[in-house]
């Protein structure tokens, strides 16, 4: 089983987000990852997200590390694993932002984005980590509106149909 690991030295400061995107992008094109595939979108959110908590939350210099390759599991075939490693001990906080909150979403983006996640001490520090397969299914939207038959036998297109509730 072969691993592709590259990785990217993030300094402590929030400007390095773009970058570590930019250099992220790069490398998913050359992984063959294309540049507009939904795949490659997600995964530059990730990355995102994870560089950002660890440069502005830690003030620390981190190291954003991708794996594509072989086997089942971490960099399995089929799966890109995303790491953000930085020296700060404290382990992440999963928030709950609320509203016009403009902050406190970052591990929950990761969560639900990532077929798997979390986190791991790593030296004097942590690693999180997130998993995305990339054989996961894929939504086809068909070109023609789905067509509703009624009780009684009558077709309607939506979004004419108009359903109400009875349940007096």
């Amino acid at each position: 089983m072969q691993v592709l690991q590259v990785q990217l030295e993030v300094g402590p400061d929030p400007a390095e987000v773009g970058r570590a995107r930019r250099w992220a992008r790069s490398r998913l094109v050359g992984s063959g990852i294309g540049d507009d595939e939904p795949l490659a979108e997600t995964l530059i959110l990730l990355i995102s997200e994870l560089v950002t908590n660890a440069v502005v939350h830690t003030g620390c210099p981190a190291v954003l590390r991708m794996l594509f390759g072989g086997g089942g599991g971490a960099g399995g075939a089929g799966t890109v694993r995303v790491e953000v490693a930085d020296a700060s001990d404290r382990p992440p906080l999963q928030r709950h932002a609320e509203g016009e909150d403009t902050n406190g979403r970052g591990l929950e983006l990761v969560d639900g984005l990532a077929d798997r996640w979390g986190w791991q001490p790593e030296g004097a520090g942590k690693q999180i980590w997130c998993e995305v397969d990339r054989g996961g299914p894929v939504v086809a939207v068909p070109d023609t509106p789905p067509k509703v038959v009624l009780q009684g036998g009558e077709v309607c297109t939506p979004p004419a149909c108009v359903f109400t509730d009875h349940l007096a």
